[in-house]
Order: C-alpha cells, then structure tokens, then sequence
C-alpha cells in the first residue's frame, strides 16, 4: 500500500479525476437524450438523436477506457518495454526425459480434455438417450452430428459415416487447440510439424478412399495421362494445407503479440475486441477451411 501511496502523484489523480467526469457527464447525457426519444410522440429517435445517444455511448466506453488504463498505470507503474521477438519454432521442454515441443504437450492436453468429455457424456448423456423425445444436450449433438453427416454427403457420395467421425473428431480437436489460445499459451496449429502431420492425414485418406472406391489399378490409372505432374500435384497437398493453416494461424497469434506489445499499459479491453476474431471467429473459419479441404480433395480422388 505504501508503494502505491507513493506513486500516486497530483497529475495522476487530476487525470482520473477528469477521466471519471467525462463517464459521468456521458452517463447524464445519453439519459436526458433517452429521455426526449421517450417522450416524444412516436417514441422513436430523429438521426440526429440516434447520432446524439451513439455519441453519449462512445463518450461512456471511452471514459472508462482511460480510467481503466490510467487507474492501472498508477496502480502498477508503467509497463516495462521489451524489444519483441518471436520464434517461429515453438519452445521445448522436458518431458519425464523427453525433450517434446511445447504446441505437442498442449495437443496432448487437448486430447485429455475431449476425451474425458466424451467418457462423460457416454457414461451420462447416451445412457439415458431417448429417441422418441430428444432433450437438452441430446438435441445439441444430434443437430451437430446429422450437421456433418449432411456436410460430408453433400460433398463426398458412398463414402459411408465414417469419415463423417473423423471430420468431427478433427473439427473439435482444431477448435480445442484454438482454444489453447485464449489461456495465453501458443496454439498447436501456429507449429508446422502439427499442421503438415494433419495434411498427411488427409492424403493418406485421399488416397485410400480413391484405392476403396476405384480399386488400385483405377488409382494408377489416373496418374498415366501426366504421371509426373499428377504425382507431383498430389504431393504437394499436404504441404499446401500445413502451410496454409501454419500461416493464417502464426499470422494471427504474432498480430495479438503485436497489439499487446503496442498498447502496453492500455492493453485493456482492447485486446479482448481485436482476439474475438483471431482467437474465436478466425479458428472456427480456419477449422471449416480444412474440413472443406479435405473433402474436397477425396471427392477428387474418387470420382
């Protein structure tokens, strides 16, 4: 208490002083405009009173905004820049005498996760399944399970459920790993051994279902025409899908460092903004970019 005491000096006390004033003449404001829209005759605002209540609004978000930020530096002293620096190879660590990356602990930690939750709803939910009268969690993962069977089967035919189990199995493990994101820690799909590990899968699986579907001598068949350019187009998707998911999500994860580092003291709240897209709405877009993907690529393979 007494090192806060200390630092807190006149400027830092006019200053909030001013910041808290300006919330509450804001607050004053907007109520009075609330007020006139009500009681006018049709109880709806002019564009100049929707610009006026819009204006009152910002005035509030942004008062507290500088109180937030001022009430913090005063608090805590100013923050200490440091130069940034990024790695695009995640940091390692020992592992009961494995020297393993840090993205391939957190996937395993991931993997715990989705597997305990899936225990608990076997031994909880699918117990007391009802067909005849779907309820509560139920409803959600039928609605979400027949999503992805129609997803799959409009974009693949004959293949059957269990490539459906896999996009959804991978589905939820992405958004898991984006979700590593969120606890401050380095998501598994900004390490390129993850990602092109992911796009081998799906080669692997192109060309198995192209062998299941046609047989082996069809599958080399459609390489005779240009055997080399065919081989070397089919190589170079797994490389193309892990480049392409490395990229967007390293690019997203190095943008949130960026802005941390930018605002410094007045990281508040507006990192939070700026993450609902790279930490929520870009994985999820991400997630359904590669799902997309790999269908598109059996559907290739089998036809």
């Amino acid at each position: 208490m007494n090192n806060i005491a200390s630092r807190i000096g006149t400027t830092d006390i006019i200053l909030l002083l001013i910041f808290a004033a300006v919330v509450v003449l804001g607050w004053f404001w907007r109520r009075k405009v609330v007020r006139t829209i009500a009681k006018s005759e049709d109880g709806k605002p002019t564009k100049g009173q929707k610009r006026l209540r819009t204006f009152t609004t910002a005035l509030i978000v942004f008062g507290l905004y500088l109180f937030a930020t001022r009430a913090v530096f005063t608090v805590f002293g100013p923050h200490e820049s440091e130069p940034f620096e990024f790695s695009i190879w995640a940091d390692r660590v020992n592992l009961f005498g494995l020297n393993v990356s840090q993205t391939v602990l957190y996937s395993w930690c991931v993997m715990a996760v989705l597997i305990i939750l899936a225990l608990v709803i076997r031994f909880t939910v699918i117990r007391r399944w009802d067909a005849d009268k779907p309820a509560g969690l139920q409803n959600a993962l039928e609605t979400a399970v027949e999503m992805m069977l129609k997803y799959t089967n409009s974009n693949v035919h004959g293949i059957g459920e269990i490539l459906a189990s896999y996009l959804f199995s991978l589905a939820l493990f992405m958004v898991g790993c984006a979700c590593v994101e969120l606890f401050g820690l380095r998501t598994p799909a900004s390490d390129i051994m993850f990602t092109f590990a992911m796009g081998l899968i799906t080669y692997f699986l192109m060309n198995w279902y192209g062998i299941k579907k046609k047989g082996v001598a069809a599958r080399v068949k459609s390489f005779s025409s240009s055997f080399f350019i065919k081989f070397i187009t089919d190589l170079a998707i797994p490389v193309s899908m892990a480049c392409r998911l490395f990229g967007n999500m390293l690019g997203g994860l190095i943008i949130m460092d960026l802005v941390y580092s930018a605002l410094g003291n007045n990281a508040i709240g507006i990192p939070s903004v700026v993450g609902l897209y790279f930490n929520v709405a870009h994985p999820l877009l991400q997630t359904f970019i590669f799902v997309t993907l790999t269908l598109a690529f059996i559907n290739e393979a089998i036809e």
